[in-house]
């Protein structure tokens, strides 16, 4: 490293990272409600010196774009980016401000909209998913402002909502003519590299049964047998989808693209034989496939089972494709952020970096596809961790992601001497 790397590696301010985080979790962001988040950001990065632009997200005009999703009701939307730098190489980082509900709080051991710090780890709702990543990336951009140090390109900071409904923040932030030469999404990614990210689609199928009074069951049809049935036949296709998976960077998952049932609800009391069951499931979509593949492989399936009894072969089960739909995104592994962010990260930790494909599906997709961004994920945290109760981000891993993501944008945007 030369001076000026060195100069802004020891602006990075880890009190402060670790600080904001932690005010990050104090501010609720889900069911839709990511407002005050928002503001949030945009005057932390207005007291940092970026140019701000806020915006009221038009709904009813994302809603006609075909990479449109979301599941939450939303009356308002705030769009925020800031921007350091001037025209030139242009690096995106990007980060959700929405986090899924904590749950019952009786699981959690501490307060999880109040950060808490044991053993190395810091506990919080959106501690991993994703507020530290995201503030990993603005505090990558502080130190670089502190130092003193004169980009010869652009940075663009993204702080984007609805991500874990479908992605429309990010949708509009990209419409709203956000682009570069490579971005970053600080997902939890536990500080690996990851080019390639998985899609996933939300699908809900209606099950058909016959009622009679429980006393002669025999005499009905069960739709939660009909359910059992099909999620048996859901476990196979599973089977079969990941069997013949030979993408390395998939290669420490046995399931790399689940098909998970979330929700199951039917019947009426104990005295009937349940008339109809829906539930509501996720799969995963591979790197190198369609999302329109995905759906078609899946309702050959169902079909199939369908032929294959003889109830549903008369009372067919109905399949709607509802809720979140998420297009996988690939970039190539020798991509020059790729590779930037390897070198920085091996300077930064003095070990090599690992590049692995994820299996959850993010916002890239929109920078890729939409605002033609070559993106990768690369951020603190384990996915594992996210969505639970108890979720925590190690404080190693939030100095690792924002020293690595320093060096980045001095190597990737450049800077006057």
């Amino acid at each position: 490293m030369n001076e000026v790397e060195r100069r802004v590696l020891e602006r990075v301010d880890t009190e402060g990272l670790i600080d904001y985080t932690s005010e990050l979790i104090s501010v609720p962001s889900y069911g839709g409600n990511e407002r005050a988040a928002q503001l949030n950001v945009a005057g932390k990065l207005r007291a940092l010196g970026f140019d701000v632009d806020t915006w009221e997200v038009d709904f009813e005009k994302l809603r006609g774009h075909p990479d449109f999703g979301m599941s939450y009701p939303r009356d308002e939307g705030l769009g925020v980016v800031g921007t350091v730098g001037e025209a030139g190489r242009t690096l995106i980082l990007c980060g959700h401000v929405d986090t899924v509900a904590p749950g019952d709080t009786a699981n959690w051991d501490t307060p999880p909209l109040e950060a808490t710090t044991v053993d190395g780890r810091l506990y919080g709702r959106g501690s991993a998913d994703m507020k530290g990543g995201l503030a990993c990336g603005l505090y990558a951009v502080k130190a670089v402002l502190d130092a003193g140090v004169e980009l010869e390109g652009r940075v663009v900071f993204e702080s984007v909502i609805g991500e874990e409904d479908g992605g429309c923040g990010a949708l509009a932030t990209c419409l709203r003519g956000y682009r570069a030469d490579a971005g970053v999404v600080m997902e939890p990614s536990e500080v690996k590299i990851a080019p390639e990210i998985a899609g996933a689609m939300s699908f809900r199928v209606a099950v058909p049964g016959r009622a009679v009074h429980a006393c002669v069951r025999e005499e009905g049809v069960s739709a939660v047998d009909k359910f059992i049935d099909i999620y048996q036949g859901l476990r196979e296709l599973e089977r079969e989808r990941n069997q013949s998976i030979e993408d390395p960077l998939y290669s420490r998952y046995e399931t790399p693209y689940a098909i998970n049932v979330g929700r199951v609800e039917g019947g009426q009391w104990p005295g009937t034989v349940p008339e109809s069951v829906t539930f509501d499931a996720r799969m995963g979509v591979a790197v190198d496939e369609s999302q329109e593949d995905a759906r078609r492989v899946l309702e050959e399936k169902i079909v199939k089972l369908a032929d294959g009894d003889q109830w549903l072969r008369e009372h067919r089960p109905k399949v709607e494709w509802v809720g979140y739909s998420f297009a996988p995104s690939r970039i190539p592994v020798d991509h020059p952020i790729v590779e930037t962010i390897g070198g920085a990260y091996r300077d930064v930790t003095g070990t090599e970096p690992v590049l692995e494909g994820m299996t959850y599906a993010s916002d890239v997709r929109h920078l890729v596809n939409v605002a033609e961004t070559p993106t990768t994920v690369f951020g603190p945290g384990d996915v594992r961790v996210a969505h639970g109760p108890n979720e925590f981000v190690p404080l190693e891993e939030l100095e690792v992601t924002a020293r690595t993501l320093a060096l980045t944008i001095l190597r990737f945007v450049g800077y006057k001497h």
